[in-house]
């Protein structure tokens, strides 16, 4: 343990992104990713109501504030803490809590979703034969609410990890939505597995 903690710190400590997170003022390197997928894909827009997934820090929600703007909406959740952002209506609970997701749900008040956003992630072992499947239920129940929460026609943003569940989840939400696309923002880590799917045009 003590030298995975070490070999993170130094990764952390050479990683362009978390240098220009702290030189930008922004709460962590994923909001470059998003960025990224933003600049190519365009799913944010002014006014639009949104849901961020395993939102802590905040990276995600700061992103995406900026750009809905005050006649938008953000409902972000996580289990860990998050600062207050302005525009942002943060929740605090376990997303694989069915109470929290009930929770969620009724703070919507009837709003239905232009977009749902999941960048939720297990705390990650190192054994693939348990973060996979961690990762896959996580991308999974962000599936699921998307599917309760969005408008007809709305997307879905979900990490994944490249590995067991991969493709019948791809497939799987291909028979939900029109256009199903698979992601990797230049702010991944090369030798990460991980991958975003981008679902748009739900249920058409």
């Amino acid at each position: 343990m003590k030298g995975r903690r070490q070999h993170w710190r130094e990764r952390e400590g050479r990683d362009p992104y978390v240098a220009k997170a702290a030189q930008l003022n922004v709460r962590s390197r994923a909001y470059f990713k998003l960025e990224q997928i933003q600049a190519k894909e365009r799913i944010l827009r002014p006014g639009i109501a949104c849901a961020d997934l395993g939102a802590s820090p905040g990276g995600w929600s700061q992103f995406a504030a900026g750009i809905v703007g005050s006649r938008g909406e953000i409902w972000a959740v996580d289990l860990v803490p998050m600062d207050p952002l302005p525009g942002v209506e943060f929740l605090r609970g376990d997303f694989t809590s069915s109470g929290t997701r009930e929770a969620l749900k009724k703070a919507l008040l009837d709003v239905r979703l232009d977009l749902v956003m999941s960048d939720m992630a297990p705390n990650i072992t190192g054994n693939r034969a348990v973060d996979q499947p961690r990762v896959m239920a996580l991308a999974a129940a962000a599936l699921a609410f998307s599917e309760t929460t969005l408008r007809h026609g709305g997307a879905l943003l979900v990490k994944l990890f490249q590995g067991e569940g991969f493709e019948d989840f791809v497939k799987l939400t291909g028979g939900r939505f029109q256009k199903v696309r698979l992601l990797k923002p230049q702010a991944s880590r090369p030798e990460s597995r991980e991958m975003y799917l981008l679902a748009r045009n739900y249920g058409m």
